[in-house]
């Protein structure tokens, strides 16, 4: 991972032109193996190729820039004569290729869910009308309270961030 980075040039030494041409040269092959007639061929390749980096790369994930960049690039890309559309290319890529951030709200209902959830579940056992409670396992019904809350908190959250920056 740490690796990768340091061929984008995010983080760490930065590493030799060389080694930045050949991890460049590869995308721009990759991208270019597509046929590309329209901004719909363009996005689905760019889309392509982040998948491939999210896929390809365990523990942190890339971000998919917003689609007006993308078609700003596009519109670079297409006005340029041919050796320059590589270089268009590799500047938005190493522009966009950015780590998707847990804020702290995500990372704070994964520490306070399981311990929240093993007490109502000890409180539903009591219950009368949540006796079936008792025939879920913790080992089942600790994860799948974690899940759902953070699925909660993170639909929540970009709800609300939406709702602020319209």
């Amino acid at each position: 991972m740490g690796l990768f980075m340091s061929f984008m040039g995010k983080g760490g030494p930065n590493p030799s032109s060389q080694m930045i041409s050949l991890v460049m040269g590869t995308l721009y092959g990759r991208f270019i193996e597509k046929d590309i007639q329209n901004f719909q061929d363009f996005h689905i390749a760019v889309l392509d190729i982040f998948n491939t980096f999210n896929s390809a790369l365990p523990g942190k994930h890339f971000d998919v820039p917003p689609r007006s960049d993308i078609e700003a690039c596009y519109t670079q890309w297409k006005d340029a004569p041919g050796l320059k559309k590589r270089k268009v290319f590799v500047n938005f890529i190493t522009e966009y290729v950015n780590l998707n951030k847990l804020d702290d709200y995500t990372v704070l209902t994964g520490i306070v869910t399981p311990p929240a959830a093993m007490a109502v579940k000890k409180v539903g056992e009591n219950v009368p009308q949540l006796k079936i409670i008792k025939a879920i396992p913790d080992v089942v019904f600790v994860p799948s309270a974690t899940v759902l809350a953070l699925i909660s908190a993170k639909l929540s959250r970009r709800i609300f961030l939406k709702n602020l920056n319209p």
